[in-house]
């Protein structure tokens, strides 16, 4: 099983058998709401009817058309629908089938761009320590979760990486952007002084560092980021994976942050997590670069069988339409100052070491057990699953990313039960 303790696992399985809304049904028939949109993806929460509509009329009319040399219009008619949402600038897409992919598309546009306009020694990508981007070889090499990496070999050569930014001892409580730390996006000019410009092809950022444990950029970080990268004639790719379609309060991360990527990655909560599908976001300049030479030439040799997918397709274009139909794409900035309080709530409770939150994206860091390092977290997973509450940990840290459909009742009892849970670990 993926990224599970297998055989803890097996020796007592938690099983969901339905979903509905903001719950789910274990196989024991308990309802245990959910508090992580399922992996930070079922955005409109469960079983919504215009989505499951949509997929079962089209695996109806046309269940599969090859994505090579072959269209249909739902992919089209996708792609613009997610270009009318995107960032100004950001108006063409590639489709994937999932963050991973999304970041291993974006990481080759990123190289053969700069190759075909006469920079092919702009070869080096740059990432970020404890960075989460997929684990697929070039997500594993630029990012930054050891884990992750330390099993695989020597990953991808000519990658750097700058630190993380999440700061304890300055920032722990933070409502918000964190402080501290806006400086520390400077370290890529370090690293550019080290390997010299004409070498980088791209650096690679999530907005808000969301697997490993919910990292916020500290206020003014990614526009300096973006300042260096366009000074130095480097690609910025934004990995909004999590913070799409809606987490933070805006559409996008970049929206939230007001500053524009060239290359933005999603996934997730693109069909609400429902059919797999990833989509990557190129401005017109990158698109139009590679479309030079005899037109029946294939521009960019890259691609998945399952690019746009008809099915895909149609649960995403559902999915828009319920975010636009209910207002979701801004409902978590409405809910985040009531989830704001609920969370730092917890603040001097036991073990309880840092609270931070963004949007509708809150963490609760712990004290680790001297020795045994993130199980005092996944002690307080099981017991919020038995308790009818479904979190999610990473390390010793409590991540929450509830469905944006989520009542200031949820938020209460989400609180509510973590307080509890808190009061009795050890």
């Amino acid at each position: 099983m993926p990224f599970t303790a297998n055989r803890q696992f097996k020796k007592n399985p938690r099983m969901f058998v339905a979903a509905k809304d903001m719950h789910y049904t274990t196989s024991d028939g308990r309802q245990v709401l959910d508090g992580t949109a399922g992996l930070w993806c079922c955005n409109a929460g469960h079983a919504r009817p215009r989505i499951v509509e949509a997929i079962a009329r089209q695996a109806a009319e046309l269940d599969y058309a090859p994505a090579f040399q072959m269209g249909h219009p739902k992919a089209f008619e996708l792609a613009n629908r997610i270009v009318d949402i995107a960032p100004d600038g950001l108006n063409h897409v590639l489709f994937t089938n999932s963050g991973s992919e999304s970041v291993e598309t974006a990481l080759k546009v990123a190289l053969a761009y700069h190759r075909v306009k006469g920079e092919g020694a702009r070869s080096r990508l740059i990432g970020r320590e404890r960075a989460y981007h997929g684990v697929n070889f070039g997500g594993i090499s630029v990012g930054g979760i050891v884990t992750n990496r330390k099993m695989f070999g020597t990953l991808l050569g000519g990658v750097d990486h700058m630190p993380h930014t999440h700061n304890l001892a300055k920032n722990a409580f933070s409502k918000g952007l964190p402080e501290y730390g806006v400086e520390l996006a400077d370290e890529l000019e370090r690293i550019v002084t080290l390997h010299d410009a004409s070498t980088i092809a791209a650096v690679i950022v999530e907005p808000v560092a969301g697997s490993t444990g919910v990292l916020i950029p500290p206020a003014g970080y990614l526009q300096r980021l973006r300042d260096i990268t366009k000074k130095h004639g480097i690609l910025l790719i934004f990995d909004e994976v999590i913070t799409g379609f809606g987490r933070l309060g805006t559409p996008f991360g970049a929206d939230y942050f007001g500053v524009t990527p060239d290359i933005m990655v999603t996934a997730k909560g693109l069909t609400n997590g429902v059919i797999p599908m990833g989509a990557v976001l190129v401005s017109s300049e990158i698109h139009d670069a590679f479309m030079g030479g005899p037109e029946h030439v294939i521009e960019f040799f890259h691609g998945y069988t399952y690019s746009g997918n008809p099915i895909a397709s149609a649960a995403g274009l559902a999915t828009l339409e319920t975010y636009k139909e209910e207002g979701l794409l801004t409902r978590g900035a409405e809910m985040a100052p009531y989830f704001e309080e609920a969370l730092h709530s917890l603040k001097g409770l036991p073990h309880v070491i840092d609270v931070r939150n963004i949007g509708l994206v809150g963490a609760i860091e712990l004290q680790p057990i001297a020795g045994q390092p993130t199980k005092r977290a996944f002690s307080a997973f099981l017991k919020a699953f038995e308790a009818g509450v479904l979190i999610r940990t990473t390390g010793d840290i409590i991540a929450l990313s509830p469905p944006l459909i989520v009542e200031k009742s949820h938020i209460d009892h989400i609180v509510g039960t973590l307080a509890d849970i808190l009061k009795t670990l050890e």
